[in-house]
């Protein structure tokens, strides 16, 4: 059986210690859940904060990288998979996740979040500003949830995610 792969965004440098704090325990509790976590797979901001508390916790991470060469890559990831596409690799980072946890807000996690949603994957808004979190609701056509916590967060995961656990994919 595929393993369930969740997708961690959220921004790059100007990622606040809050932000770097939240996705370090979503990556831990994500790999202590036995979900392979995924992310930008850069050594900055919530990609490399995700894949540390992974790797913290034991699991495994992939990490969908812009470059053609790997140079920015997270010391944290275990597969790399350099694409050379720069930002046209959302997509990859959307298509390959089962579900999506945008945890803060930048550009690039904003054209994560719009693929994710015209994709259809589960959404899940972690320090979202309100009047943002209001546009992706209005947005959605599938599933859209605001957790407050790393707690509520997976919780709704699990919830969307169980149903889904003997299929492949």
């Amino acid at each position: 059986m595929a393993r369930i792969i969740v997708g961690i965004m959220g921004p790059g440098a100007t990622a606040t210690p809050a932000h770097l704090e939240t996705a370090y325990a979503l990556g831990y509790a994500m790999a202590s859940t036995g979900w392979v976590v995924l992310t930008g797979g850069r050594a900055v901001g919530v990609m490399a904060a995700a894949c540390r508390g992974a790797k913290a916790a034991g699991g495994l991470t992939i990490g969908v990288l812009p470059s053609a060469d790997g140079a920015e890559m997270s010391d944290a990831v275990d597969i790399p998979i350099v694409t050379g596409l720069g930002d046209a690799r959302n997509a990859v980072n959307v298509l390959s996740s089962r579900a999506v946890v945008a945890c803060g807000l930048g550009p690039g996690t904003a054209s994560e979040i719009a693929l994710a949603l015209k994709a259809q994957r589960p959404v899940i808004l972690m320090a979202m500003p309100p009047n943002a979190a209001a546009l992706w609701q209005s947005l959605a056509t599938g599933p859209v949830a605001i957790a407050g916590t790393v707690q509520e967060a997976i919780a709704q995961l699990q919830n969307w995610l169980a149903p889904q656990a003997d299929s492949a994919g």
